[in-house]
């Protein structure tokens, strides 16, 4: 029996926000214990040993996705069994991993694509996937040649449904495509269903350079990783083409098989690989937060936390994971729970998300809530509960903007030390949370009463980010 790794990418996830499901129905049980089975080596002998084997297998399946281990069917463990996913299991809770000895043993492979999809241009598949190949040729002493006829190491087709492998594909969105792990035969080859629609570059599709980089990784060796910024993650997320590096979590896992690149010059200058943000960084500045619903939300680079203050265990994405539409790397995030909105700021451009849909006519410039045209960019803002105002900090002022009203309030911009007269470094965050108002500087926190104007702590800004490194 061949070893292989049926990888179904997740489609860019809907999620639902704070909305907990009403009851757990018999439905939903089977439907769990069904998933457990397969992703987690559920057995009939454990399920008839009661609850506790579930409520262990739930709990080991929380802990790979990051979610708040509970060992019960809640409403998060719930959504993330439904999106559409990889059928490999997820046993293994670590960063990268492989398929143990399976890969290649030898460093020049061929790859030979069978047939195309309709969706794109010959060339464009062409060229997608000789750069998806080159994502890891870079990293690796590997080397890939194209051939056109007879059997290639890496057989690439585009299918639908039965295709000849007995792991049939599902239509359209769900099973974006699959691969096989490294052995004789079909070990290698990458599957793409035809029922969905891939692209070049645009977005609205599901892009197959980035698609195919990902399956790639299972052809040579790779299993998934829980790192949710890493390539071999299991979930499908837009990135850009002709911006993409390989993540760290990736390098580190091909080069544990391979080694590294021996004909990298060391003079020409490479972007290094992007790492995920660390919760555990004492030192890491953040670059937004925000509540949402009870939540809290903490941004940094092209990822967030989300974090409930009854739990120990935030959760961290991908922001386009949650909001395709919304831009990485942002300045500035708020709710507005007047308009039950979040905004999220980036330059001159702001974005509003009613749940995880963008709001009709957004993105717009930031003179839309007021600020000058002379602002360059927001560094910070928070929304006060009690008068309905919303702040927003750009360099050593703020402005204070009316939410009811949609107007500027008279007398601004006035200078942060005013107001917040410990604060003398750039305000890089700020919310509320019970009354309190935080704002961040750096890796510090000071937590003051807007009605008041009192100080009352300095705090780390990992405060309400808990580390779970334990």
């Amino acid at each position: 029996m061949k070893t292989f790794d049926l990888c179904i990418l997740l489609s860019l996830a809907v999620t639902v926000y704070c909305m907990p499901v009403s009851q757990v129905t018999e439905q939903d049980e089977d439907f769990a214990k069904s998933y457990l089975k397969t992703f987690f080596n559920l057995t009939e002998e454990t399920v008839g040993r009661g609850i506790s084997q579930v409520t262990r297998k739930l709990s080991e399946m929380q802990r790979f996705f990051g979610l708040q281990i509970t060992g019960t069917l809640d409403a998060d463990t719930m959504v993330m069994m439904k999106k559409p996913r990889c059928g490999v299991p997820d046993g293994n809770i670590a960063r990268f991993s492989t398929f143990g000895n399976l890969k290649w043993e030898k460093n020049s492979l061929t790859y030979r694509i069978v047939n195309y999809t309709p969706d794109m241009s010959e060339s464009e598949i062409d060229d997608s996937i000789e750069k998806a190949l080159q994502v890891w040729t870079k990293v690796t002493p590997l080397r890939f040649t194209r051939i056109y006829s007879d059997t290639a190491d890496i057989m690439i087709s585009f299918g639908r449904r039965e295709h000849g492998d007995y792991y049939p594909f599902d239509g359209p969105d769900g099973t974006l495509a699959h691969a096989f792990a490294p052995s004789p035969g079909i070990g290698g080859d990458a599957h793409f269903d035809d029922d969905e629609t891939f692209t070049f570059r645009s977005n609205t599709g599901y892009v197959l350079f980035m698609v195919a980089a990902h399956e790639f990784g299972h052809s040579l060796g790779l299993s998934h990783s829980d790192d949710p910024g890493a390539l071999m993650y299991p979930v499908y997320t837009y990135r850009n083409p002709e911006t993409f590096v390989l993540p760290r979590d990736d390098v580190n896992g091909i080069q544990s098989l391979y080694g590294p690149n021996p004909d990298k010059d060391p003079s020409v200058k490479e972007p290094e690989p992007p790492t995920t943000p660390d919760a555990c960084d004492s030192t890491m500045v953040l670059d937004a937060v925000s509540s949402l619903r009870g939540e809290m939300l903490f941004f940094k680079d092209s990822f967030f936390w989300r974090s409930n203050p009854q739990s120990n265990t935030p959760q961290q994405s991908l922001i386009t994971i949650f909001w395709p539409n919304a831009p990485s790397n942002i300045d500035a995030a708020y709710e507005s729970q007047h308009s039950d909105r979040v905004f999220l700021f980036k330059d001159q451009k702001v974005w509003a998300f009613s749940g995880y849909d963008l709001v009709r006519g957004y993105p717009k410039p930031i003179s839309s809530v007021g600020l000058p045209k002379s602002v360059r960019k927001v560094d910070a803002a928070l929304h006060d509960v009690d008068s309905g105002k919303t702040l927003f900090f750009v360099g050593s002022d703020y402005y204070s903007y009316d939410e009811a009203k949609e107007t500027m309030d008279q007398g601004f911009p006035k200078r942060v030390d005013q107001t917040f007269p410990d604060v003398s470094g750039k305000v890089t965050a700020a919310f509320q949370y019970k009354s309190f108002t935080y704002i961040y500087s750096g890796a510090y926190m000071f937590e003051y009463s807007l009605r008041t104007g009192r100080l009352f702590r300095v705090l780390r800004n990992s405060y309400f980010l808990r580390c779970t490194n334990f």
